[in-house]
C-alpha cells in the first residue's frame, strides 16, 4: 500500500559516506602518486641514472629548468630525448655498469 521512502537525513548520510568512499579510494592514492611525482621531478639533475616507462635505462646528459625534454645517454654513442613526465624511476649510482 504505502511506499516506504527513506527521510532527508539517511539521504544525506549515504551521499556523506559514498564522497568519504571516493575520497580514499580515488583522490588521496592518486593525490599522493602525484607528490611522489613531483618529488622524483625535482631530483632530477646531470648525472643522475633512470627509468623510462618505456624501459630504457640511461643517464641524463642534459637538462633545463624551463624544458619539459630531457637527453638521456643510453650508452656511449647513443642519446635520446624524451619528456620529462617519461621518467618513472631514478636508480643508484652504479646501476647501469651493474647491467
Amino acid at each position: 500500500m504505502d511506499a516506504q521512502q527513506g527521510s532527508p537525513m539517511s539521504m544525506l548520510i549515504i551521499f556523506a559516506i559514498f564522497g568519504l568512499i571516493f575520497y580514499f579510494m580515488i583522490y588521496r592514492p592518486q593525490a599522493k602518486r602525484n607528490k611522489e611525482h613531483r618529488q622524483l621531478m625535482s631530483q632530477l639533475a646531470k648525472g643522475t641514472e633512470v627509468l623510462t616507462s618505456g624501459g630504457l635505462v640511461g643517464k641524463i646528459t642534459k637538462i633545463t629548468a624551463d624544458s619539459d625534454m630531457v637527453v638521456i645517454a643510453l650508452n656511449e654513442t647513443n642519446e635520446v630525448t624524451i619528456k620529462r613526465d617519461f621518467i618513472v624511476a631514478v636508480l643508484p649510482k652504479g646501476s647501469i655498469k651493474s647491467l
